[in-house]
């Protein structure tokens, strides 16, 4: 079966998510992080894609993003970032093969609706992974810098991220606010549905905005049962 083909046209926010092969460990200890991280930033720059959230997990990443250019940035950043790190993981660990599983996922987000969700389902994956308590507490997310203003170079505001408050006190406080619920589980639901399907994170009026920009229809291949609301907008189980 032909590779889906991806959707990321420049300006629109992307969910992409990494695994390591088998759910085995891509990070073995602080120092891999921060090798991660040294060539996101890198890669990150030279393709023109603007990071905005992040979690670096023992066996996976998840990352919100922006590309700048059209249908390549991610996709070129990605495998950059993924073959330094491979090169540079089996180096140290005495191995060979294939680290990650398959090619990485990735699904376009209606920032209107959606993004600070995705950005608080992003940070909160440590907290639903049993890891820690609050997101605060879990070094390699973006949420300290989000919500604790800690400084980095990695991170670049989404401008719904920045109207959440006229200055940067302002924005820190919002933002914590919308962390003082944790996200239903049939949100959290959807939100892995689609994600690991590569399908639109949003609602009709969006799906469909988007296919005219695109100039595609945006399928569903019938695959598993999909949460309620998605039944009658792509199809699948009972």
């Amino acid at each position: 079966m032909a590779r889906k083909k991806r959707i990321a046209p420049a300006g629109y926010a992307q969910h992409v998510i990494q695994r390591g092969n088998n759910r085995a460990a891509c990070f073995a200890c602080e120092a891999d992080f921060a090798a991660y991280v040294h060539w996101l930033k890198l890669f990150s720059r030279k393709y023109q894609v603007s990071i905005h959230a992040w979690v670096f997990m023992t066996n996976h990443v998840h990352l919100l993003c922006t590309p700048e250019k059209e249908n390549c940035g991610i996709s070129t950043m990605m495998q950059s970032l993924g073959r330094m790190y491979v090169r540079y993981f089996n180096k140290k660990y005495g191995r060979t093969g294939t680290l990650w599983e398959g090619r990485f996922k990735s699904s376009v987000v209606d920032t209107d609706s959606y993004l600070i969700t995705l950005y608080r389902y992003i940070e909160l994956n440590p907290v639903r992974a049993g890891m820690v308590s609050v997101p605060a507490d879990y070094k390699w997310s973006s949420y300290r810098c989000n919500a604790l203003g800690l400084g980095t170079t990695l991170r670049t505001e989404h401008p719904i991220y920045t109207a959440l408050g006229r200055d940067e006190t302002a924005r820190l406080i919002a933002y914590q606010v919308c962390f003082q619920n944790d996200l239903s589980s049939a949100l959290v639901e959807e939100i892995n549905w689609c994600s690991q399907r590569e399908l639109v994170i949003g609602d009709g009026r969006f799906k469909r905005m988007l296919e005219e920009s695109v100039g595609m229809k945006l399928k569903y291949e019938r695959r598993g049962r999909p949460p309620k609301k998605y039944k009658a907008e792509y199809g699948g189980g009972n």
